[in-house]
C-alpha cells in the first residue's frame, strides 16, 4: 500500500499537479505614485519572506513621481528574489527605471521603453541638476542589472548621442524589436490573449508549472494612496490645526482636540507608510506642539516657547511633504510648500470664521455650557467678584498675564491679549471664574 502511495505522489509531481514553485504577479499600471510604491514594497517583502521563486511585474505606465519610482527601484533592485518586467505595451519615464531594475525584461510586440527625462508637476523639463541625478540613477541601475548603461543615460539626457537610435538632441525610446536587439529586453511576447501572454512569459523562464499568486492593493494601501494626495493632505493638516485651536478655546479635552489629533495622525501615518515621512519628522512636529501647549498653559505670555514650537511643527510638516528626495531644488521645495501654504491659508480663514460665528450657533450651545450663574441670582460667581471695576497697578509686565495689585492685595491678572508694561495703571473690566481681566485704566470707558 505504501508503495502505491509513493508512486502516486511521484506521478502527480511529474505531471505538474503538485507545484513546488510560486510566482507573484503584480501590476504596475497608470501613473507611478506613492500608493503604488507602498504596494510594490509590500509585494517584494512578502515574496522574500515566503520564499517566492519569482515576481513578475505587468508594466504599463507613462511615468510618474520620481520619489515613488526610486522607492520601487530600490525594493526590486536589492531583492534576492528573481524579478521579471513584462512590459505591455509601454514603460515610459519612471516605468523605464523600474523595468531596468528587474533581472529580466520581456516586452509585448509593439511596445516601447524609454523617454525618461525628469519633468516638474507642470510638465516642464526639470533643472540640469535633477536631469544629471536621474541620468546617473538610470546608469547605475543598468550597470547593476547588466544592461547597456549608455542606452539608459540616453533615455534621460538628450545630450547623450546614441548612434542610429537617438542622435544628440533626441531622447531615446526603444521599440520592442530595438530593445531586443540592444540587449535591454530578452524576449518578445506575440500572443494577443492576455492569459496566453502570461503563460508565454512563464514558459520562457521555465515557470509554467508554478503556482501563480496575483497581488492586488489592499484597502489600507488604497486609503493611503488617497491620503497622500496633496489636496487631501492639505485638508488633513487644516482640520488638525483647527481641532487644536478649537480645543485651546474651550476648557478640558473634547471633540476638537480628538479630531485634530486624528487628522494629524492620518496625515503622518499615511506619509510614514509610503516612506515619505519618518519618525524624525513626526517627533519634530509633536515636540513643537508640546512647546506651544507649555507656553500657553504654563508660561506667562505667548512667544517664549510657542514661536519656536510653531517653527518645529512647520518644519516637521514640510519635511514630510518633501518626501524621499536627495535633491532640494526650487521645484521640489515649491511642490512641498504648495499644500503646506494651502493648509495654513485654509486654517486661518476657517479659524476666523469659527471664532466669530461658532459661539453664536446652536451647535456651540450644545457642546459648551453658556448658562451664567449670576451673583444677582444668589450664586457666588468668583472669589474675586469684589474686584470688579477696581483700579490698581501692574506689578509685573502683563504678556498678557502677570501680577496686579489692588488696595495692597496682589493677584494674578490678564489682559485681553495686549501687552502692558510694569507699573501701568490698570482697571478690572471683567471676572471670568478665577480669571481677572484688566485693561489700561485710560482705555476704560468712563
Amino acid at each position: 500500500m505504501k508503495r502505491y502511495i509513493f508512486l502516486l505522489i511521484v506521478f502527480l509531481t511529474t505531471q505538474g499537479v503538485i507545484y513546488a514553485e510560486e510566482v507573484y504577479v503584480a501590476p504596475i499600471k497608470g501613473t507611478i505614485e506613492r500608493g503604488i510604491a507602498a504596494f510594490i514594497t509590500r509585494v517584494m517583502t512578502d515574496a522574500e519572506n515566503n520564499g517566492a521563486d519569482a515576481v513578475i511585474f505587468e508594466i504599463d505606465t507613462p511615468g510618474g513621481a520620481l520619489d515613488a519610482a526610486l522607492t520601487i527601484r530600490d525594493a526590486i533592485l536589492y531583492s534576492e528574489v528573481k524579478t521579471i518586467a513584462f512590459i505591455h505595451p509601454r514603460a515610459i519615464s519612471a516605468g523605464a527605471l523600474i523595468s531596468l531594475a528587474t533581472d529580466h525584461i520581456v516586452m509585448l510586440e509593439g511596445g516601447t521603453i524609454g523617454a525618461a527625462t525628469a519633468v516638474d508637476q507642470q510638465g516642464n523639463k526639470a533643472s540640469e541638476k535633477i536631469i544629471s541625478y536621474f541620468r546617473n540613477e538610470m546608469k547605475a541601475t543598468a550597470e547593476k542589472t547588466g544592461r547597456p548603461s549608455k542606452l539608459a543615460e540616453g533615455m534621460v539626457d538628450e545630450d547623450v548621442d546614441i548612434e542610429d537610435l537617438a542622435p544628440k538632441g533626441k531622447l531615446l525610446t526603444l521599440t520592442t524589436e530595438e530593445a531586443l536587439e540592444q540587449g535591454i529586453a530578452e524576449h518578445i511576447i506575440t500572443e494577443s490573449n492576455r492569459s496566453e501572454q502570461l503563460v508565454s512569459v512563464l514558459k520562457h523562464y521555465n515557470l509554467e508549472n508554478a503556482n501563480i499568486l496575483r497581488q492586488t492593493t489592499n484597502w489600507t494601501e488604497v486609503i493611503v494612496r488617497w491620503l497622500t494626495y496633496p489636496t487631501l493632505a492639505s485638508l488633513l493638516m487644516s482640520l488638525g490645526f483647527l481641532g487644536l485651536i478649537f480645543e485651546i478655546q474651550s476648557p478640558g479635552w473634547g471633540i476638537g482636540g480628538t479630531l485634530g489629533l486624528i487628522c494629524l495622525g492620518l496625515f503622518f501615518g499615511s506619509h510614514l507608510l509610503v516612506h515619505l515621512a519618518d519618525w524624525g519628522e513626526i517627533m519634530l512636529f509633536f515636540l513643537g506642539l508640546i512647546l506651544v501647549f507649555v507656553d500657553l498653559f504654563f508660561v506667562a505670555g505667548f512667544g517664549v516657547m510657542a514661536i519656536p514650537g510653531v517653527g518645529l511643527m512647520i518644519i516637521g510638516l514640510f519635511l514630510s511633504l518633501m518626501g524621499r528626495t536627495e535633491l532640494w531644488t526650487l521645484g521640489s521645495i515649491s511642490d512641498a510648500l504648495t499644500p503646506l501654504l494651502a493648509a495654513m491659508i485654509i486654517t486661518t480663514i476657517l479659524a476666523i470664521v469659527m471664532i466669530r460665528m461658532l459661539p453664536k450657533s446652536s451647535f456651540w450651545e450644545r457642546v459648551v455650557l453658556t448658562t451664567e450663574e449670576k451673583a444677582s441670582d444668589g450664586y457666588r460667581v468668583s472669589p474675586y467678584e469684589d474686584f470688579r471695576g477696581a483700579t490698581g497697578i501692574a506689578r509685573t509686565d502683563l504678556r498678557p498675564s502677570g501680577t496686579g495689585e489692588f488696595d495692597g492685595r496682589r493677584v494674578s491678572v490678564a489682559t485681553e491679549g495686549n501687552f502692558l508694561e510694569k507699573d501701568s495703571p490698570i482697571t478690572v473690566v471683567n471676572i471670568e471664574g478665577s480669571y481677572i481681566i484688566v485693561r489700561k485704566s485710560d482705555e476704560v470707558e468712563s
